[in-house]
C-alpha cells in the first residue's frame, strides 16, 4: 500500500489546519502530497474569533505549494486524503476532478479525515449521508444538507472517516486518522 497521503489545498486553507498534518504524517514515516486546483503556491489564512466579535476575522498565513493538480491525482496512489479548512472549501467544492477523486476516496473505504469547513467538499460530492461526524458549528448545516449526523465533539470516527471541529480539535482527530493510514500499511 502506498505511504503517500494527499492533503487538499486551496486558496485562503487555513494554516494550522494544513500545516499540522503535514508535518504529522512526516512524523509517522507517511508522504504528504499537497493537490490543488493546479501545482502551484497557495497562500493559505489563520482564523480567530476574537473576544467580543460574532464572525471570524482573518489573517494571511504560510504559503504552500501544491506538488500535484486534482486532475492529474490518481487515486489508487495513495493510501488516504485529508480536507483541510479554511475558506479554500467553499470554492474548491465546485471543482469537478476533486469531487470526482473525493467519490473515489470515499469508495475506496480509504482512511478520510476532514477539520472544520473541509466537510463542504465531501458534502457537495455526495458522500456523507449516513455518516456521523463534526465540523465548525456553523458548517452543521452543510452536513445535514448533505444526510448527514452532526456531532458537536473534538473527534468524531465513522468507519473510515476521522473528524475535528477546528484546529483546536488537530490533538484529537489527527492521531486516529494517522493509525488508520498506518494500518493500511501493515
Amino acid at each position: 500500500m502506498s505511504q503517500r497521503v494527499l492533503i487538499v489545498v486551496g486558496d485562503a486553507t487555513e494554516t494550522l489546519d494544513t500545516f499540522y498534518p503535514y508535518y504529522r504524517l512526516q512524523e509517522a514515516g507517511l508522504e504528504p502530497v499537497v493537490a490543488g486546483p493546479e501545482a502551484r503556491s497557495y497562500r493559505t489564512v489563520l482564523h480567530e474569533q476574537p473576544q467580543g466579535w460574532d464572525i471570524t476575522r482573518e489573517w494571511e498565513g504560510y504559503s504552500i505549494r501544491a506538488d500535484v493538480a486534482f486532475r492529474d491525482v490518481r487515486t489508487a496512489d495513495f493510501a488516504g486524503i485529508f480536507f483541510s479548512g479554511g475558506r479554500a472549501p467553499e470554492y474548491l467544492r465546485y471543482d469537478e476532478d476533486l469531487l470526482r477523486l473525493t467519490r473515489e476516496f470515499f469508495a475506496a473505504d480509504a482512511p478520510i479525515a476532514t477539520v472544520c469547513h473541509g466537510v463542504e467538499i465531501p458534502a457537495r460530492a455526495g458522500c456523507l449521508a449516513g455518516r456521523r461526524l463534526t465540523t465548525v458549528a456553523k458548517c452543521r448545516h452543510d452536513l445535514e444538507c448533505a444526510g448527514a449526523v452532526y456531532v458537536d465533539a473534538p473527534c468524531v470516527e465513522d468507519r473510515n472517516l476521522v473528524s475535528g471541529r477546528t484546529y483546536h480539535d488537530h490533538g484529537h482527530y489527527v492521531g486516529p486518522w494517522i493509525r488508520r493510514l498506518a494500518a493500511t500499511r501493515a
